[in-house]
């Protein structure tokens, strides 16, 4: 849990996508237990309700949203009630994502490649399109996308994905640069090999598959959500106020 080191959450609104599981859900569930109100934002609403059922169970206040992060009127839509709900919105965590059905470059099919970068890349412009304006009256605010490891190297079948997660990046160094001097701090973390249900699905769900995906990492295994979310809540605290179109590799040394 993420001591008070960090600062005040207590009232500030944190809107998560991607939240019904893995990486999302345990951010939204990190913001929860510093006292932030919490946006739970997602395409599942089965996931949706399971995440704010645990919010509560701590003790928090969340509201729930149906939204499909590639469609413009979904995204504005989701935080046109942030704002009716909570009046305000302060740390945004642009998280949903999917992967890519292994394939060559040249097989890739034009379907699967709009289908990864509408998700992957043009879901992380459309939040932070309607967010800033929403920072921009607060006075200011944090933004966090999620990258991945693939974002800073090649990976071999997986070009869509590994195409939009660098383009995570630079257009996080690129909104940094645009929002930096109006107390807006936009930066991006690239996660390994983390035990979601997105690497099931990778690894095939199999003890062969998750060891070989464990081979790969220094450290001798994948890393937790819980991981993750600790950082994203650390990016959006007082503690990295200094820290401004970073990309914050989380990987176990998979990358280095």
């Amino acid at each position: 849990m993420i001591t008070n080191e960090n600062g005040n959450y207590t009232g500030k609104v944190a809107f998560v996508t991607g939240a019904a599981n893995g990486i999302g859900r345990a951010t939204a569930l990190a913001f929860a237990r510093e006292g932030a109100n919490v946006v739970v934002a997602d395409i599942s609403e089965q996931g949706n309700q399971e995440t704010a059922r645990m919010i509560e169970e701590l003790g928090g206040r969340v509201l729930t949203v149906t939204c499909d992060v590639a469609q413009a009127k979904d995204v504005k839509a989701a935080l046109d009630k942030t704002i009716k709900t909570f009046g305000r919105l302060d740390f945004a965590f642009n998280n949903a994502g999917v992967e890519q059905k292994n394939a060559a470059t040249a097989e890739i099919e034009e379907e699967e490649w709009d289908r990864i970068v509408d998700t992957d890349l043009r879901s992380v412009f459309l939040c932070m399109k309607y967010e800033i304006p929403l920072l921009l009256k607060q006075g200011g605010g944090a933004i966090v996308n999620t990258s991945s490891g693939a974002g800073v190297i090649g990976i071999k079948g997986g070009a869509a994905y590994t195409a939009a997660k660098h383009g995570v990046i630079g257009l996080t160094k690129s909104a940094a640069l645009d929002y930096a001097s109006q107390n807006i701090r936009v930066n991006a973390v690239a996660p390994g090999y983390i035990d979601t249900s997105m690497m099931d699905r990778f690894t095939g769900g199999t003890p062969e598959g998750r060891q070989k995906v464990v081979s790969e990492e220094p450290i001798g295994r994948m890393g937790q959500p819980e991981e993750i979310a600790n950082a994203v809540v650390w990016l959006c605290s007082d503690a990295s106020s200094f820290v401004v179109g970073h990309t914050l590799v989380i990987d176990g040394g998979q990358t280095v």
